[in-house]
Parts: C-alpha cells; sequence; structure tokens
C-alpha cells in the first residue's frame, strides 16, 4: 500500500469518524491496519461498513434510563454501536406486528420467556448464539431457544400503608378482600399474575395452581371488576397509579415496587408474600435492522456482573447471573426477588403453561376485564 493511500484511507477514516459513522476505537483499530499495510482489509467492504444502530425495546419509565446506564453506554463504549433505548412495550401482539411488517425497526426485546417460546417457533424470533451469550452465566434452565434470561422480577402486592394503619396484606386473599383493606384496586392489563392471583385468593394451593383452572379466575375476576380502577399495562403506568393515590393496593412488578416505596417515601410498601416470580428475557427479532450478530454480542454484554449489579440499584431486578449475588449489600437483599428469604416466599410462573395457553387465556380476559 503506498503512502498516498494509506493517507487517503486514513483521512476517510477521519471523516467518518467526525460523522459519527464509526467510534473512536474503531478509528484506531482500523487505522493501525491501515498503516499496517495489511492487504485483507483493501479486499474486505466489511472492515469499512457502517455499523447500525441497535434499538431495545423495553416497558418505559425508569427502565429506559436504567438499560442506558447499565448497557447501552457501556456497549458503545465497546464497540461503537449505539443502543437506542424504546420504552412502548414488547408485547407479543406489538413484536408479532413488527415482524409481519416486513421492515421491524426494533432489534432486542425485553420478552417474557414464554412469549419467546410462541413467537420464536412461529419464526420470528432469531435463536440464540450461545456460542456468544455463555450458559455458564444463567441460572440452570433459564436459557431458551429463543431468548436469553437477562434478569428476574415477582408480581407482587403493594400497598399505601397510610390507608390500613397497622394492618398490612400477607397474601392474594387480602388483595381481594376490599372490606378489610378497603380501597381501589390495579390490575396487570396483559393477564400474567391476574389468573394466579384470584386462585391463590380463591383457596387454591401454590402447589396446585398449574393448570390454571381458568374459568374459576375468571370467575372471581369479573365477580370483582366493580374494584378495579385500572388495568396497567406498563411500568410507569403502573407507578403513577400508586403513587397518585387512585388505588390503594396494585399488583406490581417488583422491579417498580422497590421504586415507588423509594419515591413514595416509604407509603407505599410491598410484599413478598404469594408473589409470582418469573425471569425476564431478551430477544432478538428474525431480520432485525441491527443484524443479529450485533444484537447477540449486546446480550452477551449484559451478563457482566457488574452491569447486573448496575440494573438491581437502579430498578431492583434481580440477577441472571449467579456471580452477581454476592456483590449485592446485605442490607439491599431484601429488595431482591431472587434473594433465598425472598425465593422462599414466592410462586414461580410456569412458563411451559403459559407458552400453550397465553393466547387463549388473554383473549377471554380481556373481554371480561373489557366489557
Amino acid at each position: 500500500m503506498t503512502s498516498d493511500i494509506k493517507k487517503q484511507a486514513i483521512q476517510s477514516l477521519s471523516a467518518r469518524t467526525v460523522r459519527g459513522e464509526i467510534s473512536r476505537r474503531q478509528f484506531t483499530q482500523l487505522a493501525a491496519m491501515v498503516l499496517a499495510g495489511t492487504p485483507a482489509l483493501l479486499r474486505s467492504s466489511g472492515a469499512f461498513a457502517q455499523s447500525k444502530d441497535l434499538v431495545l425495546v423495553n416497558w418505559g419509565g425508569d427502565a429506559i434510563t436504567a438499560y442506558d446506564a447499565a448497557y447501552g453506554q457501556a456497549f458503545t463504549k465497546d464497540t461503537g454501536i449505539v443502543v437506542k433505548m424504546d420504552g412502548s412495550g414488547p408485547t407479543e401482539g406489538a413484536i408479532a406486528a413488527q415482524f409481519k411488517s416486513g421492515s421491524p425497526t426494533w432489534d432486542l426485546v425485553d420478552v417474557d420467556p414464554f412469549s419467546a417460546i410462541t413467537l420464536g417457533e412461529q419464526g420470528m424470533l432469531e435463536p440464540i448464539d450461545y456460542t456468544v451469550v455463555d450458559k455458564s452465566k444463567m441460572r440452570p434452565g433459564f436459557g431458551w431457544e429463543y431468548a436469553a434470561s437477562t434478569y428476574f422480577f415477582s408480581y407482587v402486592i403493594a400497598y399505601d400503608s397510610e390507608k390500613f394503619g397497622d394492618m398490612a396484606p400477607t397474601g392474594m386473599a387480602d388483595f381481594f378482600d376490599v372490606a378489610k383493606f378497603p380501597g381501589k384496586r390495579s390490575l396487570y392489563k396483559w393477564g400474567v399474575s391476574s389468573w394466579e392471583a384470584a386462585l391463590l385468593a380463591d383457596g387454591i394451593a401454590p402447589a396446585e395452581l398449574y393448570p390454571l383452572d381458568l374459568k374459576r379466575a375468571h370467575d372471581k375476576i369479573a365477580a370483582f371488576k366493580e374494584n378495579i380502577v385500572a388495568y396497567w399495562g406498563g411500568g410507569a403506568e403502573s407507578q403513577s397509579i400508586l403513587l397518585d393515590g387512585e388505588a390503594s393496593m396494585a399488583i406490581v412488578w417488583s422491579t417498580r415496587a422497590s421504586l415507588i416505596e423509594q419515591d413514595s417515601g416509604g407509603r407505599i410498601k410491598f410484599i413478598w408474600d404469594q408473589g409470582l416470580i418469573s425471569p425476564g428475557a431478551l430477544a432478538v427479532l428474525k431480520g432485525n435492522p441491527g443484524g443479529k450478530e450485533a444484537a447477540m454480542k449486546f446480550i452477551a454484554s449484559t451478563q457482566d456482573p457488574e452491569k447486573e449489579l448496575v440494573m438491581f440499584e437502579k430498578l431492583g431486578q434481580g440477577p441472571a447471573n449467579p456471580a452477581a449475588d454476592a456483590l449485592i449489600p446485605e442490607d439491599q437483599r431484601r429488595i431482591n426477588p431472587v434473594d433465598p428469604a425472598n425465593m422462599a416466599k414466592q410462586v414461580p410462573l410456569d412458563m411451559d403453561w403459559y407458552a400453550a395457553n397465553y393466547g387463549a387465556a388473554l383473549d377471554e380476559y380481556t373481554k371480561i376485564i373489557s366489557a
């Protein structure tokens, strides 16, 4: 490679860096290859290809800034790939609509594993590349074909402690008891947890929950409708319902419950008793614009225990990587859903039941709450 050609190549790389098409780190690496006269560089169009952004879709509110602080900024620094956070909510229907459009704008989705099983089997998600994503950095049994666990959360009862004096709920029966615990309630718009809550309140033992008796659950939910002020659909909405005093009690994500507790100065509290624990996961849309390779690298980057600790600190997410457990300060373990003391009080959601039954169950649930 002649000096003039090298000079022109360096100038081109410099211009691309100024325009933001490549990172400074990529400039340094590629410039070194130019100066070394690497023949392969001249033959490879991919070496100078512009890195595309990644769009990660989660459930909004505090999750947007938390994901960016813990994962997005670090990934951009390491790779030059910008990760944009979208809090519009990756429901099954929204993910399917993205795929069926033929030109999806989403890359990564914060998805329930059962939804990933369903959508993956329909060809809408990429299989997780476990040569890039490390299964040894997950809790055993929480890596699926089309989704990789990245955190744990629970559906828990959060309540306004000022409304009930010295009394506090002790389980789902109290959630449905408006005589003992007056006030309006709020349930999840997308059904998950509502069925289990209704059945537990109706006397079903935790060990006998599955397969869910949907008719019994729906009958109880229908009879309780007059006490529901809102069916929340995203994390930010669930927070405002309690903080604004619309509901005296709600079943919310534990990740949001700890934030609500902080934001209310301790007025809103939550319990782990009969909480419903669930893994959160990341999945990659088939044909995503940012590319499968970059998306898999991003998922792998989230397995760093230090980054998962940031997510715990900012959002109360239980770490997917067991190596992060020891990093959680002892005085903070009370808000960790996978802490053994908290796990012992909870019931795990059955992902296989949901994968097989969720669509039909949600349809019926939606009819009931919309009627």
